[in-house]
């Protein structure tokens, strides 16, 4: 019987996403970004990308009444997540300044990107992407997407847990009932990550080749 279903199911594969992993071509990519001269907005949506790596879909329609700047945490709500549960994203002092600047332009509206046209939508989500291919980045190149394996990428190589990566990532937890309360799992070592990881990309946009990013065993536990 076995023998005879061999091949009928097609085996789940995650979809990839164009991304740029070399240090040097990040850095190359985080200076274009900050020579961008499109909506201040956009630009905005465009450094946080990298920075928080949460999916397209979650940045464009962040809301100011989910995000604590005192706290320096973004908390989703399950409504807005792929797994329907509410995600915490922890949020560098780099991530805190570029809302900060934000808050005064769009700081009065539900949304933390509004759309350009005045219907309350949010931003559109082929706004990062177009600006990506403004900059010179082809969808085989880079898509918004891919900010998330940039970031996965990066951090396994340079030694962080891998709980630690895959909770920040919101990647789904099997169990809906324990992913339920697994919304502040490794949250003091996600913390740290994010930090360290704003802080390496600013040095990657500085123009050093490649700075290790290592874990303290700290920030592993």
């Amino acid at each position: 019987m076995s023998r005879d279903l061999r091949g009928a199911l097609t085996p789940w594969k995650p979809q990839h996403y164009a991304t740029l992993t070399d240090p040097r071509t990040v850095g190359r990519l985080l200076r274009d970004i900050e020579l961008y001269e499109g909506t201040f907005a956009t630009k905005c949506a465009m450094k946080l990308a990298p920075m928080l790596f949460v999916r397209p879909g979650e940045l464009r329609r962040a809301e100011w009444s989910e995000i604590d700047l005192e706290k320096a945490e973004w908390r989703i709500p399950a409504a807005k997540m792929k797994g329907r549960t509410m995600h915490i994203v922890p949020m560098a002092k780099q991530a805190v300044r570029i809302l900060k600047e934000l808050k005064p332009l769009t700081g009065h509206r539900t949304w933390v990107f509004p759309g350009v046209r005045t219907n309350g939508e949010p931003m559109s989500e082929n706004t990062v992407n177009a600006a990506l291919r403004r900059l010179g980045y082809d969808r085989v190149t880079l898509t918004a997407h891919g900010f998330r394996g940039m970031a996965s990428t990066m951090l396994h190589e340079q030694g962080w847990a891998s709980d630690v990566v895959e909770r920040q990532l919101s990647h789904a937890e099997r169990n809906s009932i324990k992913a339920a309360y697994n919304h502040a799992e490794h949250l003091p070592a996600r913390r740290k990550m994010m930090q360290a990881w704003a802080d390496y990309l600013d040095k990657l946009r500085k123009g050093a080749d490649d700075i290790p990013l290592r874990a303290t065993k700290t920030a592993l536990r």
